[in-house]
């Protein structure tokens, strides 16, 4: 069953085309894996569906809302009610220094959904358990790891109980040994049955997690299939390109 459609997206900053005409279908359930190289409008997409970005033209539907691009002001009940809808994950952790995890969490639900105290810490406390840090919810970000801190924004986000979750590189700052951890609580949320778009040079982990890829360049989708079919039967010269570079620098230089 389809929970978001896109048609015909378009987003531009000054003279460089960033999306040009994106045409996209999410069922319930999907994981979807954006891949691409740097440049081509893989993070411009996700942060344009939940109109972090302003498109200057297309439709972007999420169950019975519609947006109607370019924006106008009888749409602003609708983008909210977007927001509201749809979980954003950033490179960055974006966690408010001066309150604890469990306040961090608890935020979003207080301000936005109107939750009394209560309420908003039962929810954040389940949240913080899912991700592993329910020991740690009385602790300030700068006393936590960079993977503690993105499971924190994670939970935050699981708490407004999106109907799908974007996220955007969300392992690009971390140093490498806190990657798996963040990667597990990623596998452990889409196996529960959320449906997510993930932007991603994780090449491995957006093959095991996805059940459709998509390939972006020059701010169109030029693949659209299985993990299988976009990673190992590629249908365009750039993407066949593309995987066969990141396949060199995953080889080493010499042998023993």
């Amino acid at each position: 069953m389809s929970i978001l459609k896109i048609k015909n997206l378009h987003k531009r900053f000054q003279n460089n085309v960033v999306l040009d005409g994106i045409d996209l279908e999410v069922n319930k359930g999907d994981i979807i894996g954006i891949v691409g190289p740097s440049g081509t409008g893989k993070s411009t997409l996700l942060r344009s569906i939940n109109l972090l970005e302003k498109p200057e033209e297309g439709t972007i539907s999420l169950d019975d809302i519609t947006v109607e691009l370019p924006l106008r002001g009888g749409n602003r009940k609708n983008i909210t009610e977007l927001r509201k809808r749809t979980g954003m994950v950033f490179q960055k952790f974006y966690l408010f220094e001066h309150k604890t995890a469990l306040e961090n969490v608890m935020e979003g639900l207080v301000t936005v959904r109107k939750k009394t105290k209560k309420e908003a810490e039962e929810i954040a406390l389940k949240e913080l358990e899912s991700v592993g840090l329910l020991e740690w919810k009385n602790h300030y970000p700068k006393h936590m790891s960079g993977g503690q801190q993105q499971r924190v924004a994670i939970a935050r986000t699981l708490a407004m109980k999106p109907d799908i979750i974007f996220l955007d590189e969300p392992t690009s700052a971390l140093d490498p040994e806190l990657v798996t951890e963040v990667l597990g609580t990623i596998k452990k949320i889409a196996d529960e049955g959320y449906t997510m778009l993930l932007v991603s040079h994780e090449m491995d982990f957006i093959r095991k997690i996805s059940n459709r890829v998509l390939f972006l360049d020059g701010g169109k989708i030029i693949e659209d299939g299985t993990p299988a079919e976009v990673f190992e039967h590629p249908k365009t010269e750039r993407a066949r390109e593309f995987f066969k570079k990141m396949n060199t620098l995953r080889e080493p230089d010499y042998y023993i």
